[in-house]
């Protein structure tokens, strides 16, 4: 078993990667906010990123994976 250090918001849940059902890198989070900004649309954006255009847009406006981490916290998980 190996310990490992996982982001959470100021209520304690886990936000980012760390979430059990986050799709993204937090690095392809910021590379999808770039591209955005170069005037890549939402349907482009999803197809890259194999992701919905509704979540494209939630993250893009702000709606999803907004969360910054304020504190970490120590797992564990099996190898």
């Amino acid at each position: 078993m190996t310990i490992r250090f996982v982001g959470v918001n100021e209520l304690g849940r886990r936000v980012g990667e760390s979430h059990s059902n986050s799709k993204l890198t937090n690095h392809d989070v910021e590379l999808l906010l770039v591209f955005h900004d170069e005037g890549w649309g939402y349907r482009k954006l999803s197809a890259k990123f194999e992701i919905s255009k509704s979540q494209v847009r939630n993250i893009v406006k702000g709606l999803r994976r907004s969360q910054v981490a304020t504190a970490w916290r120590k797992v564990h998980v099996s190898d």
